[in-house]
């Protein structure tokens, strides 16, 4: 391998071409493309000024001049397009949701493990400056004990019912696209759920337009989520602890401020979570750490947490009855 690990992109839609920009942005080898097509994968290398262009996933995967593969192709291809790129012994960073669902995931996890190769989830989130500061300000006892946590991902996207996000084929829907996150932020603040409620409005092709769920823990702390695709929400988070809360501004799954506030209303701390670019490649320079370091597993987003995250949401399904084809 070379010392640099040089990278493929594998699915080029819209947050591939931004996760290939956030690799330049670091200064990062963005070695490679792979598309169903010649057309599409030359015009994304055009784009990006990609050296390589394949023509099939296949011949991205075996192309040696690859080392890490970035799976961005919609959810329900994530555990094939893993499992081909694994298979063909590349590291993988697969987009979120890591999976369709957990079996899938722990399939996934499995094949990593049996391979000595890195994989990891693309939750983008966990790798930002402020969820960094986020982390160290729970763990450091510095708001207290952490009774609640709040968060919301809501968006107004396109309603067309051909489109991707209100497809149930094509795992459609707010709570994987958008809900994930802040799910994914309650088990990284309190870990895994004792017991879930959920709660959901369907669209007309079946999907969900809004969720909100309450997960609760061992020790009575609740957190709540709400995700919608018709609406444009605040986008705000906010921890909550016996000594003090965290209020992280809109949009709070974006690189943005945050600031500790006492319960009198004071502001304790303030904290700027600014980077180049979109933050993307963060997420990269972790999985890039990992391999220098002959580590396959991090603190950030172990991959064992990648398939938790994937039974709480499949939980949620399960109670609002929310089923992709082929399940």
């Amino acid at each position: 391998m070379a010392d640099r690990l040089r990278w493929g992109i594998l699915g080029l839609g819209g947050i591939s071409r931004k996760f290939g920009a956030d690799l330049r942005v670091a200064g990062l080898d963005l070695r490679a493309a792979g598309s169903r097509s010649q057309e599409s994968a030359d015009a994304f290398a055009a784009e990006l000024e990609v050296p390589r262009a394949h023509a099939s996933y296949a011949a991205l995967v075996d192309d040696p001049e690859v080392d890490v593969v970035y799976v961005g192709t919609p959810h329900p291809f994530h555990a094939e397009h893993a499992l081909l790129a694994l298979r063909a012994g590349k590291h993988v960073l697969v987009e979120k949701p890591f999976t369709l669902n957990a079996a899938e995931a722990r399939q996934v996890v499995a094949e990593a493990e049996s391979r000595g190769l890195v994989v990891l989830e693309a939750m983008w989130t966990r790798f930002l400056p402020h969820m960094v500061r986020l982390r160290e300000i729970v763990s450091s006892g510095a708001i207290g004990e952490v009774r609640a946590l709040t968060a919301d991902h809501s968006q107004r996207l396109p309603s067309d019912p051909e489109h991707r996000l209100q497809s149930p084929a094509l795992g459609g829907g707010a709570l994987l696209d958008l809900g994930i996150y802040p799910i994914s932020l309650a088990h990284d603040v309190l870990g895994v759920p004792q017991a879930i409620t959920a709660r959901s409005t369907p669209t007309a092709t079946g999907v969900d337009a809004q969720t909100t769920v309450v997960l609760t823990y061992d020790q009575g702390q609740q957190a709540v989520t709400h995700s919608a695709l018709d609406v444009a929400g605040r986008n705000d988070a906010v921890v909550l602890g016996t000594e003090a809360r965290v209020e992280i501004d809109p949009t709070w799954y974006r690189p943005t401020t945050m600031r500790v506030v006492a319960p009198d209303g004071r502001v304790v701390e303030s904290f700027d979570g600014s980077v180049p670019g979109r933050g993307m490649q963060l997420q990269a320079l972790e999985l890039e750490r990992l391999v220098r370091e002959g580590r396959t597993d991090t603190d950030v987003l172990p991959p064992a947490e990648s398939v938790a995250v994937m039974e709480t949401l499949d939980e949620v399904r399960r109670q609002i009855g929310l089923v992709y084809p082929g399940e």
